[in-house]
């Protein structure tokens, strides 16, 4: 008999071929990192059927490694038991993908066969699907069923669980239905596979499907049939095609299946990896460090007999529903901390309900909500007052320690930190669009390893040699974690090193301090994940110094948000609005999805409707319809972005001439689109300009994109190409660029080598492009040489076009005239909406990035929400000319750097204005230009506000930003 042990990430599955090759037993399991355990429960299934045989046996797997050297057996790397298999029982087969609890990866058949497997990272993996369904609180079965009942879908992240759920949890507070999300998740997984496995190869022919997440959900397999417009094919036994190979792999070591098993039973692991100290010397520290934290904690009061007013502070977080309610001298009467279960307005419901039949005496006078549904829930229960979270929690910790001078507030999916000088906020900084190192992937790593997140908290507690884990970003900490249990490390060991690991993700990735000993004297930390005595210690530790945890600390939100709306009822009396008893009975929640008819952005909204007639709208990028006693009708006069987009539309096809030519509308192209459409024009081209991005640019190119990594803007390049091919235009012109046009405002003036060098990724890369009939002009040319430019565009377009040499000079006057019209009208237009702000008495928020920041599908129209927060927008190009070249302390050989640096300089002049800077995931560069600019206005008194933006549409974490901006300068102004 052979037996094949598949030990993937998550599960392990073994199967048995009789003498002749046939399978005559089966089985899967998951093995929650008890590898050797779960071998020996498989072995002894097999010998309680078969009795005790000599057998070979063969181990494979993710995790299976470790397994077979500790066991002195055979190894069959995964990959290759899996060809095997699939050329058993499968030989026609073309493409193979195969998706794992961790694991993804595509095999390319055929002569020479090729691999694309994941990283370290888990993102379009079963463990992403189980982590999604858990956030949706539905089983993994449950999952299937409610996709297929879908009427749309929403752009999901996939690359990992903790950016999934920045994406899913605002949907689902926003009302989405779970149906809709489900799918979602599917075709993100489909995505994911496509964009960061196949990286540009095609997937055709005889497509097989294996692993769990490809058996078990048919939704999953359609949406990869739909995408990739073929019908693939799940065998028999797809869960068990490596363990086949495994077992069908050559191997001359028999031994009996009870040897075996000894074996497997009595061998030791080795203990091998890199630890650090624990948190506790010994249980007296450990009292100590107890009784200490013990003593801060809120005043109470008591509701059995307290009778008057009262105010409710609501933090709908994303994960989590806190509430708090405070009598007439700030004392706690009644508290609630629970999850939302994607439902937080029912929770709240019943909350206020229970609390006002409880309590019958105690009138909720005032009410204030605050988190990702602080909307929702104001407009749900018609309370008074909304206040922007960092607001929430800086009041709340200003109430308990006066003397405070910085706060961390770590929360299920979000780090907030703030820097508090002289009384109000001095600097804050939030993590970015993913929440990594945050409360839910402690979670999500406790449940994946069979515990709960307290269990886990306790375990870490006793840890006596702690995984280190390091400081890297805990998105990639799959890896390491599976390799600490190959290597024998204790699940108390793990759980320990990931609390120190979530401690300097906030210290070093979102603080980015050098010495965290300078954070400050009065540290006060916040949010549920300080819940978690290991991470608080780890803190500690980490600082050297002791902090302030409040016993409540994952109610700080509410109970700021209490306190906010205690303090304005004093000072402003208003009559109540809160909904009171009797209208809560009769409350009704309706939600629904519809796509915006209002202009071409068709936004996709959901629309909440609540007993009376209230309602809110989310999803909007602009107010036309959800609020149009607000909307700008010509927001060129107020966004220079506005401005810019309605200047370039204006460069159409011309003449025919000489034939089509077409330019790609990214890129470069946002900013040379008026030098080149006026330079081909005049040379009697018509010049097809493809239209400006849109979700569907980037999945008409997804399949020919090499990296996942690479910027959105670099990304789209490809769908925009797709889309000139498409249109017929036979003749594309993007040349490569080393150098822009010379400012003379840095050491040089390079094109970043995205931007210098994309065209060679996508001559390469899109197959329509090396076709016959089609001339992709990718040639290395530079505006930055006038004299040098006419030269060099007559040996590329010369001979082939039949263009002398003195019409092309002449194009390139025309070209030129055009580019500096250009920036010439935007300095202007800039002036003019500077004016028209402080007329309005409105802050002038300097919007800086990179050319390519203009498309409304990169900045996901973040123009327009600084609109809807009453702020004028200008971009770093309106100002940066103002500036005189000054020397930086890092290279600066890049323009639209030496902008960006420019910009921030004028920012610190001016009081009504104040600069937040986008940044590309991807963007490699932009990591010495976010430190640069960071530095030049902390010189002031100027908040740095960064905001990264990638494919991924959602908003929440972005409005969050800034609005705790614009909370911070109007608290400072006060």
């Amino acid at each position: 008999m052979r037996i094949g042990l598949d030990v993937g990430s998550t599960t392990m599955k073994s199967v048995v071929l009789d003498d002749t090759g046939n399978l005559v037993h089966a089985q899967y399991t998951r093995h929650f990192s008890q590898i050797r355990e779960t071998a020996v429960t498989l072995l002894s299934a097999v010998l309680e059927e078969f009795g005790d045989k000599d057998i070979t046996i063969s181990i494979s797997g993710s995790a299976g490694m470790g397994l077979a050297q500790n066991l002195d057996l055979t190894f069959v790397q995964e990959v290759y038991a899996t060809r095997l298999a699939v050329r058993h029982y499968l030989p026609s087969s073309d493409v193979v993908i195969e998706l794992g609890g961790e694991d993804a990866k595509i095999l390319f058949l055929g002569d020479q066969m090729e691999v694309r497997m994941n990283g370290t990272c888990a993102g379009g993996t079963g463990s992403f699907i189980d982590q999604m369904a858990s956030l949706l609180h539905v089983s993994q079965d449950e999952m299937d069923s409610l996709a297929s009942k879908a009427q749309q879908t929403y752009s999901i992240a996939s690359r990992c669980g903790v950016f999934a759920k920045s994406d899913v949890q605002p949907l689902l507070n926003q009302g989405a239905a779970k149906e809709d999300l489900a799918l979602s998740i599917f075709y993100s997984v489909v995505n994911q596979t496509i964009a960061g496995l196949a990286q540009g190869r095609p997937i055709k022919g005889q497509v097989v499907y294996l692993g769990g997440p490809l058996t078990f959900f048919p939704q999953l397999r359609k949406a990869f049939d739909l995408t990739l417009k073929l019908e693939g094919n799940c065998p028999d036994n797809s869960l068990y095609f490596v363990a086949l190979g495994t077992a069908l792999a050559s191997n001359d070591i028999t031994l009996s299946l009870k040897e075996l098993i000894r074996i497997v039973e009595e061998t030791e692991v080795k203990v091998n990896y890199t630890s650090i100290p624990p948190l506790f010397k010994d249980p007296q520290e450990y009292e100590s460090f107890s009784k200490r934290h013990s003593n801060a904690k809120l005043a109470y009061g008591d509701p059995e007999t307290y009778e008057g007013d009262a105010f409710v502070g609501i933090d709908a977080g994303s994960t989590t529903v806190k509430v708090c309610i405070l009598d007439n001298e700030s004392r706690v009467l009644y508290s609630r901390y629970q999850s939302n279960n994607g439902n937080p307005v029912q929770l709240v419901k019943e909350f206020l309900s229970t609390f006002m039949v409880t309590y019958p005496r105690i009138s909720l006078v005032k009410g204030c909500s605050t988190g990702y549904g602080e909307h929702l829930i104001k407009q749900a229960f018609d309370l008074e007052y909304s206040l922007v979270e960092t607001m929430a929690h800086y009041t709340s910790a200003k109430a308990f320690n006066p003397q405070v001078d910085f706060i961390i507030d770590i929360g299920g999916q979000d780090i907030k930190c703030f820097k508090i000088a002289d009384g109000f906020i001095d600097d804050i900084f939030l993590n970015e669009a993913c929440s990594s190192g945050c409360g839910s992937f402690l979670q999500t790593f406790s449940n994946a390893l069979g515990y709960t997140p307290e269990q886990a908290a306790k375990l870490a507690l006793g840890a006596q040699h702690p995984v280190d884990l390091g400081s890297r970003c805990t998105v990639f900490m799959n890896s390491s974690v599976k390799q600490a249990q190959k290597d024998g490390a204790s699940v108390p060991d793990i759980f320990a090193g990931l609390a120190i690991s979530v401690v300097k993700n906030a210290l070093y990735k979102v603080i980015r301090s050098t010495d965290p000993s300078m954070l400050g004297e009065h540290i006060v930390v916040q949010g549920g994940t300080f819940l978690n005595d290991a991470v608080l210690r780890s803190f500690e530790m980490e600082l050297g110094s002791n902090v302030v945890r409040v016993q409540e600390a994952a109610l700080m939100g509410a109970y700021g948000c209490a306190l906010y709306a205690k303090k304005m009822h004093q000072s402003v009396p208003l009559g109540t609005t809160l909904l009171q008893l009797d209208q809560l009975k009769h409350f009704s929640h309706t939600t629904k999805t519809l796509h915006c008819k209002g202009c071409t952005n068709y936004c996709l909204l959901t629309v909440n409707r609540f007993d009376h007639e209230r309602k809110l709208i989310s999803g909007n990028k602009c107010d036309r319809i959800v609020k149009p006693e607000s909307f700008i009708s010509d927001p060129k006069e107020l966004n220079i972005y506005a401005f810019k987009q309605q200047y370039l539309a204006q460069f159409k096809p011309s003449m025919n001439r000489r034939g089509k030519i077409g330019l790609p509308f990214q890129l470069n192209f946002m900013e040379q689109l008026p030098f080149w459409h006026s330079f081909f024009s005049y040379l009697g081209f018509e010049v097809v300009v493809s239209p400006p991005s849109t979700r569907q640019t980037y999945l008409d190119g997804q399949s020919t994109i090499p990296s996942d990594t690479v910027c959105y803007p670099a990304k789209l390049m490809h769908g925009h190409i797709q889309y000139l091919l498409d249109e017929g235009v036979k003749t594309i012109f993007y040349p490569c660029s080393s150098y822009n046009i010379d400012e003379h405002k840095g050491d040089n003036h390079f094109n970043c080598p995205v931007v210098a060098y994309y065209p060679e990724v996508l001559k390469n890369n899109i197959p329509a492009l090396q076709e016959e009939g089609i001339t992709f002009i990718s040639d290395y040319l530079s505006l930055a040489d006038r004299s040098f430019l006419p030269k060099r565009l007559y040996a590329v377009l010369g001979k082939p076009y039949g263009i002398a040499n003195k019409e092309i000079r002449q194009a390139c006057k025309r070209g030129y005239e055009a580019h500096e019209a250009y920036l010439k009208a935007i300095r202007k237009q800039g002036e003019i909406i500077i004016e028209n702000a402080r007329n309005k008495k409105w802050p002038i928020i300097v919007l800086a990035g990179r050319p390519y920041h203009l498309d409304s599908e990169v900045n996901h129209g973040i123009d327009q929400l600084l609109l809807q927060c009453e702020c004028a927008v200008i971009s770093e190009d309106t100002i940066a000319h103002k500036m005189k070249k000054e020397s930086r302390k890092v290279l600066n050989q890049w323009p639209y750097h030496a902008r960006l640096y420019d910009a921030a300089r004028y920012v610190l002049s001016q009081q009504d204005m104040n600069l937040i800077h986008l940044v590309s995931f991807g963007c490699g560069l932009d990591a010495v230009t976010s430190d640069e600019i960071r530095d030049i206005l902390h010189d002031s008194e100027k908040i740095y506000t960064q905001i990264k933006i990638d494919e991924i549409t959602n908003l929440g974490a972005v409005k969050i930003r800034i609005r705790s901006l614009l909370a911070a300068l109007e608290e400072g102004n006060r």
